[in-house]
């Protein structure tokens, strides 16, 4: 059945019509038979533009911020950084892959495209850096506290990012079916991990407060931040998991048109989320537009 998808996907792409052609289709549609289930993709188009308005502009405060610390740095910092650089790059290739669909179908302007998507595949990486990180500080402190050096995060960084570029250039020149698997085994890893991560620091920190009136003011506002966290992770991770399994069994025009561009137009919104909750962090500080964001790693680091 797998195989019958795809080779079905292999020849409507193949049948596909260009932008310009007479058929009557929008021109955003990558295959004709689309034409009967276009709200994925207006879904699609909003997410991107979305994306391109607030993302943009607050993936580059973030790393303007970071890149502006002077002191009291957070450990993880190197990590949300890098996932900025990747998210707005991500961002900026709206204008380009929108002009590409609806004007130019260009096949060298696809290589860029599917190299832009195959760094947003992968990027969940440096969030599972960003959980582990947190993970050791709230749950075993001691072992933290040994390995605060950043040139340890510094060499993981690396190693990710050349994971992450391995694999956007696979996908841009081999295709995306050359990825597919590995896509899907690097997401249910991704998830596996932020899940219990998260799932253990609100373990701890609820622990903590056992046969006390009130939670510590630094704790309660971690409890809430990792709450805030695991949800996003949730809502952007969850569906992708949860179609895996089950792709063999839809129909093209409900995988192709309906389920797949939904489901990965709501992993896109991460680029616009996870800024958006690392901005409010920040506080106003002698009258500057960002003074502070995360808690010292002598506090709870989350």
């Amino acid at each position: 059945m797998f195989n019958t998808t795809l080779s079905a996907s292999t020849n409507l792409y193949m049948n596909s019509t260009s932008p310009g052609d007479p058929s009557g289709r929008p021109p955003w549609y990558q295959f004709p038979v689309c034409a009967v289930a276009p709200y994925g993709f207006i879904f699609y188009f909003g997410v991107k533009v979305f994306n391109l308005a607030v993302g943009t502009p607050c993936n580059v405060l973030v790393i303007w911020q970071i890149a502006s610390k002077k002191s009291d740095a957070a450990t993880s910092d190197i990590f949300i950084f890098s996932l900025a650089i990747l998210d707005a790059y991500f961002c900026l290739m709206t204008p380009i892959e929108m002009v590409n669909r609806l004007l130019l179908d260009d096949s060298r302007i696809w290589y860029f495209q599917r190299f832009a998507y195959g760094l947003k595949d992968v990027a969940p990486l440096f969030l599972v850096c960003i959980c582990l990180d947190r993970y050791v500080a709230v749950v075993h402190p001691i072992l933290f506290t040994g390995i605060r050096d950043n040139k340890i995060r510094f060499g993981i960084s690396v190693v990710v990012w050349g994971l992450i570029l391995a694999y956007g250039l696979t996908k841009s020149i081999l295709g995306v079916m050359s990825v597919n698997e590995v896509f899907s085994g690097v997401i249910l890893f991704a998830f596996a991990v932020m899940v219990f991560c998260n799932m253990s620091i609100i373990w701890v920190l609820r622990r903590s407060v056992v046969g006390k009136e009130e939670m510590h003011p630094v704790k309660k506002k971690a409890f809430k931040m990792v709450l805030i966290i695991l949800a996003i992770i949730v809502a952007n991770y969850l569906p992708p998991v949860a179609l895996m399994p089950f792709v063999p069994y839809y129909t093209f025009v409900q995988f192709r048109c309906q389920i797949s561009i939904s489901v990965f137009s709501i992993m896109d919104l991460s680029c616009s989320i996870e800024p958006l909750l690392y901005i409010t962090k920040m506080e106003r500080v002698d009258g500057k537009c960002c003074g502070r964001s995360f808690a010292k790693a002598e506090d709870v680091k989350v």
